[in-house]
């Protein structure tokens, strides 16, 4: 028997997962879940869709600002490295040429800003988006294959605090899915 590692609240269900047919019915219908004030919840598709973050009410990613900050980081570092390097460590007169002279210094400090800022944008994104994640609930739910070809779906997590199975579901099949499904957080659990 196995269980869901321990990355969700308790409670035996996860959620309610909902199929629709079209990318158009799926934004349509992310409109009315975030309406209705569900804040624990997300759309699935097999490929990008416009206009979907503004019909999930998502804000701004604050990935961006970590990019800038380790980059800015990383660039103050690469300058401070050659400054320290050859004006106060191993500091040699080369042709009258002055100890701090920043020209010299600025492809290595170039690279060091766009290093670091790389290495944050890719962990920042991991650590943003919870990954990796070996197994999520959803992938026990025969139909959510579909979300990697042809399907589009609405999770709402149980532990929302507007989350009503009964309330819920109806809210979802109001909104056109073709199914509505209840996820159990367990994948051997009966459906």
């Amino acid at each position: 028997m196995r269980f869901v590692p321990q990355l969700f609240p308790e409670g035996e269900h996860f959620g309610l997962l909902a199929e629709y047919d079209s990318p158009g019915a799926l934004v349509r219908a992310c409109e009315h879940v975030r309406d209705a004030g569900y804040r624990k919840w997300d759309a699935h598709s097999p490929f990008p869709i416009h206009g979907i973050e503004t019909a999930m009410g998502l804000g701004r990613s604050r990935l961006p600002y970590v990019a800038l900050i380790f980059g800015l980081g990383g660039a103050l570092g690469g300058m401070a490295l050659q400054i320290w390097a050859n004006a106060i460590a191993y500091p040699m007169v080369i042709s009258g040429k002055p100890m701090f002279n920043w020209q010299p210094y600025v492809p290595i400090t170039f690279e060091c800003g766009v290093l670091l800022a790389s290495l944050a944008t890719v962990f920042g994104m991991f650590a943003f988006n919870k990954l990796p994640m070996l197994f999520h609930p959803l992938f026990g739910v025969e139909h959510f294959a579909k979300a990697t070809d042809d399907g589009f779906f609405i999770s709402v997590e149980a532990w929302d605090p507007k989350f009503d199975a009964r309330a819920t579901g109806e809210l979802l099949s109001s909104t056109g899915a073709r199914r509505v499904h209840l996820v159990r957080r367990r994948e051997d659990a009966a459906p």
